[in-house]
């Protein structure tokens, strides 16, 4: 099974994907195996069991010292500098989950369990796509909620309390401005009376997830620098966009270095999925060999609209056809062959003008005349 062909389709876990990870993990499979048996990379399978698997705290009574030296020492404690907690690795690194493990009775250690179903619930109650509201997910309110409702109704401060639970990420200020917007309401924690009392804006029940940045490992234009070098005669292509108003119509040019030939597509959308059809029109009617031929390579901006760069570098039938990579910030000047020839088409359509009159004909009309 090929790599490219099936791990990097960009699709989210659904329940069947889940409910197989479960079963992968109760057959103490390797992460890796459970990835190829879903067609997901390995990854994807790491964290999805790391982001909702349930810890249920072993047992104190039996177990109150799971320290690795608990046998030669005397007297253990936390605060002995040798101190340190059992590991296990099917726990800890591959599985991740003590699903029917074959040592369950026996295990002093905290264990972790992987429900496909939860899981999915999860998933969907997190599943919020382009709305605002805090840096939580639902479950790390839940979390959070935990830890700091009971010992504030004891009269703690939010101060002592995160002195004793470094686990809690959030600032102090973070907690209070929570508690005043009223994200833990519905577990009976209300406006706290402050000393210094600001007018805030109420929460308005959205939870957000901030979106994580984009990778762009091997991509960089370093690695462009590193690839010419080792392939110089490869043919490159530079892409970049126009548009006179931030609501469209959008223009995405490329510039073919070698040949001094530039090419336009008209688009409606500046996004991604967009601006990736048009090599997949290409592709429609060249065919996959004759665009890794012609467009081996290509060299972009960060652009919102070139960063799903798994679009572009993948068929539709993933099968992989060219390889993408993009400029440093704000430096629109390590892709210059696509930027002048911009002059030219700001000569045929200046800035002022509107580019709602053009259809696909009128631009290619216009770049047969440039070119």
């Amino acid at each position: 099974m090929a790599k490219s062909k099936y791990w990097h389709n960009g699709s989210h876990l659904t329940q069947n994907d889940r409910d197989k990870i479960q079963l992968g993990i109760e057959e103490r499979l390797t992460k890796r195996e459970i990835a190829i048996s879903i067609r997901k990379d390995e990854t994807t399978v790491a964290k999805e069991i790391r982001k909702h698997r349930i810890k249920r705290p072993r047992n104190t009574y039996y177990y109150p010292n799971i320290c690795v030296h608990r046998k030669k020492c005397r007297g253990c404690k936390k605060r002995c500098e040798d101190y340190r907690e059992e590991t296990c690795l099917k726990r800890d690194r591959s599985p991740g989950a003590c699903n029917k493990c074959p040592n369950y009775k026996n295990c002093p250690l905290d264990k972790y369990y992987y429900d496909a179903k939860k899981a999915q619930m999860e998933y969907e109650k997190d599943l919020i796509d382009f709305r605002e509201g805090i840096n939580l997910t639902t479950k790390e309110r839940d979390e959070l909620a935990r830890i700091i409702v009971p010992l504030i109704n004891q009269g703690q401060s939010i101060y002592q309390i995160l002195s004793a639970h470094p686990e809690v990420s959030q600032c102090e200020k973070t907690i209070y401005n929570y508690i005043d917007m009223g994200v833990f309401a519905l577990y009976g924690l209300h406006n706290l009376s402050l000393k210094e009392k600001t007018k805030r804006k109420q929460f308005n029940n959205k939870y957000k997830k901030r979106k994580e940045k984009v990778n762009f490992t091997n991509r960089t234009y370093k690695d462009y620098c590193v690839f010419k070098e080792e392939n110089p005669d490869i043919p490159v292509v530079e892409m970049d966009t126009i548009y006179n108003d931030v609501s469209g119509p959008y223009i995405q040019t490329l510039m073919f270095t070698k040949a001094s030939l530039m090419i336009g597509f008209l688009h409606e959308e500046k996004t991604s999925e967009s601006m990736a059809k048009s090599f997949d029109q290409l592709e429609e009617k060249l065919g996959c060999d004759v665009i890794r031929k012609l467009i081996p390579v290509v060299l972009t901006d960060r652009g919102s609209e070139f960063i799903i760069y798994d679009l572009f570098e993948y068929s539709k039938n993933n099968d992989k056809r060219l390889n993408i990579f993009y400029c440093d910030p704000m430096q629109s000047s390590q892709k210059p062959h696509v930027e002048n020839n911009h002059n030219y088409v700001r000569d045929i359509i200046p800035k002022h003008v509107s580019l709602d009159f053009l259809n696909q004909d009128l631009v290619d009309l216009m770049f047969s005349h440039i070119n």
